[in-house]
């Protein structure tokens, strides 16, 4: 014990607490700390995973934070890192336009005085989240931030709300360093390789107890997303929390999970409430003004400095930003500067965030609600009540409808602002629909329970900017009319193999080749791969060819006809099946042909050789290695109507496929007396290379095979590693 204390005595150094005048003495803030640990408890279950109970709420955020920290701190760190616009210290003047990005919209001064502010009941969640991290930091020394070195309370505010780009990163970096200077910037690379992009997003499936066999609610969380972008825990307290799932690295609550009553799925809405406004300015003195109706209104000013590392030390590069009432100015188009108008509520984001992991019911689900600042996601949710539904996004400003608010609106006319958020009952959901079921794929919501979903008539225009896509399609297909699921038979709903895309797209395809002339040498060369293709039933598989040459064929002409789709105004899938020529589509066809033969040998290699989970590093940007031991998986890309995604591609010094997104926290949950679930992780919960529980998920999540989930403590009885106070060695 005593050389604990020591060590703590001379770690609080690092956390911000005062310095001890002897190495006997024990710092009073790291005494205070480890009296708070003392009474957490850490259970980690045989698959690595964290159940955290404290006797508050506070003291649970404590112990969560602290068991993720313990997983992955560089994914902690990283993330609030990024939230605070602060990337640029650790990585270098490439990352200088993403930070400024970010400091537009979030201040540490404002950050401090809405904390100093907030309700004591979230004041004292913000306060346990960074003694937590602190804690942390004070018991393993060994363990070096890259750039904060001390957590503080209002940290927590700027990475409210849990989605993986959440809205600040839909301004456009690119157009951001055109209006505010040079300077080199950071671009995706596709390493000269040409992919198209992995849809993102999520699937969330809700069923009601009408066409269960048990006669009860369940839910289907499905998140697509970058792999290790969540730790899975459990949250538990004396003051009534008890929540399981999905919590972004580094936040305090369960972003996508249950709790013994309810649950909630999100998935990544395609609502319109992110809008752009053309400002009309002019210079005047020493500042600008914009009209604004028949006003001029000064146009705010302020200097942002980002520092950054060079290769020999720290230097900084100082902008003047500028903001209108609309929000800050992010680019220039036609000699106007462009405004942009987003949701800027972290307290209440915060909040909802954290209060809706304790909602027992529909009805206190829909009370959390209404802080409306769910902003980027829509909602499945289930209840052992028997409700489920559909919710709409949560923030959906109310605006003239006579206004096309998916191009920039003209800011100087007042009738261009937005209005108070839509009530959930203006907004469209489906709740308890009579189809019996709702999902959603990051599509319309006009599909969300078939023949029961909202009708696009009855709601403006600007509440939804989407479309059906080909997964809405699938889901459809496997819900309607369907009766007597299962959590078994929900879950095999998730990893139906079907792809109804190609069922589109093929046709056209043999269509063509059947026409080409028996002289066209490629007739020839494709007979065998078209034979192929004509007798497929769509569906994916480790040992399918067919699934090799679709999806080789589909992205060749997907990526050629995605510029002419823009031109013309249509969908990819709609140029390609409709509009595309018969040449391109041989060609690309022959193409595939030629790019499988050139790096695997044969054209006909089955899809389980390509398509490959490897988990050999931990780096946030994935590495792979074609020499290293890696896993076939049965599931393909999203884009053809996958369910189950696995977004993976070749990389500069690779043949085969690797995953880097897709399927990352899977659960299939069933509500009632007692809740049943089933989950799995993308290789394991554990970030250490080399760990127990690095990729001990890896079998079941390449083949589907969810494992239980212990909920209650009687569940954990025979599967629990080890138990202990935050700072004791695991």
């Amino acid at each position: 014990m005593r050389k604990l204390l020591l060590v703590l005595a001379v770690a609080s150094i690092s956390c911000g607490g005062p310095s001890t005048s002897t190495s006997a003495e024990v710092n009073p803030e790291v005494a205070r700390l480890k009296a708070r640990a003392d009474r957490i408890t850490i259970t980690r279950d045989d698959w690595g995973i964290a159940h955290v109970h404290g006797k508050t709420d506070a003291e649970a955020v404590f112990g969560a934070v602290y068991a993720q920290a313990e997983d992955d701190f560089n994914r902690v760190e990283t993330n609030f890192i990024n939230s605070q616009g602060r990337l640029a210290e650790a990585e270098g003047e490439g990352e200088i336009y993403r930070d400024l990005r970010m400091k537009l919209f979030i201040d540490p001064a404002e950050m401090k005085a809405i904390y100093a502010k907030a309700p004591a009941a979230m004041k004292a969640l913000m306060d346990g989240w960074a003694d937590g991290l602190n804690y942390y930091l004070a018991t393993h020394p060994n363990v070096i931030p890259r750039v904060i070195k001390h957590f503080e309370p209002w940290m927590a505010l700027t990475f409210s709300e849990g989605s993986i780009g959440g809205d600040i990163e839909r301004v456009d970096l690119t157009q951001l360093q055109n209006f505010y200077g040079g300077g080199p910037t950071q671009t995706a690379s596709t390493e000269g390789l040409v992919y198209p992009e992995e849809p993102t997003g999520s699937n969330g499936i809700a069923l009601g107890p009408s066409v269960t066999a048990s006669g009860k609610a369940m839910l289907y969380i499905n998140p697509h997303t970058s792999f290790y972008f969540r730790s899975e825990l459990q949250m538990t307290s004396d003051e009534g929390l008890n929540a399981y799932g999905a919590s972004t690295w580094g936040q305090f609550f369960i972003y996508q999970g249950f709790n013994e009553k309810a649950g909630w799925m999100h998935t990544s809405s395609s609502v319109d409430n992110i809008d752009e406004f053309l400002e009309t300015v002019t210079k005047k003195g020493d500042g600008y003004v914009y009209k604004y109706g028949n006003e001029e209104r000064p146009v705010t000013m302020k200097k942002i400095t980002v520092p950054y590392k060079t290769a020999t030390r720290m230097a900084t590069k100082e902008f003047t930003v500028y903001r209108t009432h609309h929000g800050p100015v992010v680019r220039k188009v036609d000699g106007k500067w462009v405004s942009v108008k987003l949701m800027e509520e972290p307290l209440k984001a915060l909040t909802q965030s954290y209060t809706r992991t304790k909602a027992k019911n529909l009805r206190e689900y829909l009370e959390v609600m209404k802080l409306h600042t769910n902003s980027s996601n829509n909602t499945l949710f289930a209840d052992a009540e028997g409700n489920f539904g559909y919710f709409h996004s949560n923030f959906i400003p109310r605006r003239n409808d006579r206004f096309d608010y998916t191009k920039p609106v003209d800011g100087s006319d007042p009738a261009t602002d937005w209005g108070a958020p839509l009530s959930f009952e203006e907004s469209p959901n489906a709740v308890n629909p009579a189809s019996g079921w709702a999902y959603n794929s990051n599509n319309y919501p006009f599909s969300a329970a078939g023949a029961n979903s909202p009708q696009r008539k009855d709601f403006p225009k600007y509440v939804d900017s989407g479309s059906e896509n080909p997964r809405g399609v699938h889901a459809i297909r496997l819900l309607d009319g369907k009766k007597g699921f299962t959590l078994d038979s929900l879950i095999a709903a998730g990893f139906d193999s079907y792809q109804p895309e190609f069922a589109n797209q093929l046709p056209v395809l043999l269509k063509n080749y059947d026409a080409l002339r028996a002289s066209n040498p490629l007739k020839a060369k494709l007979a065998e791969p078209i034979k192929v293709l004509r007798g497929w039933d769509y569906r994916w598989g480790v040992d399918s060819v067919a699934n090799s040459l679709a999806i080789f064929y589909g992205d060749d002409l997907y990526a050629k006809s995605t510029p002419e789709a823009g031109k013309a105004g249509v969908s990819v899938y709609e140029f390609m099946a409709k509009r595309a020529k018969p040449q391109q589509r041989i060609d690309s066809l022959a193409a595939a042909v030629d790019k499988l033969t050139a790096d695997f040998g044969k054209w006909n290699t089955p899809w389980g050789d390509i398509n490959r989970f490897q988990r050999i590093k931990n780096t946030i940007v994935p590495e792979f290695d074609d020499s290293e031991p890696s896993i076939p998986v049965m599931f393909a890309s999203a884009r053809y109507g996958s369910l189950a995604s696995f977004g993976a591609r070749a990389y500069k010094n690779t043949k085969k496929w690797y995953g880097s997104s897709g399927n990352s926290f899977v659960a299939g949950v069933e509500f009632g007396d007692k809740v049943r679930a089933r989950a799995v992780t993308a290789g394991g919960e554990n970030g250490q290379v080399g760990a127990k529980h690095f990729n001990d998920q890896a079998e079941r999540y390449t083949t589907g095979k969810l494992r239980e989930v212990y909920f209650y403590p009687e569940q954990l009885q025979g599967h629990t590693e080890k138990t202990y106070h935050p700072g004791e060695q695991r």
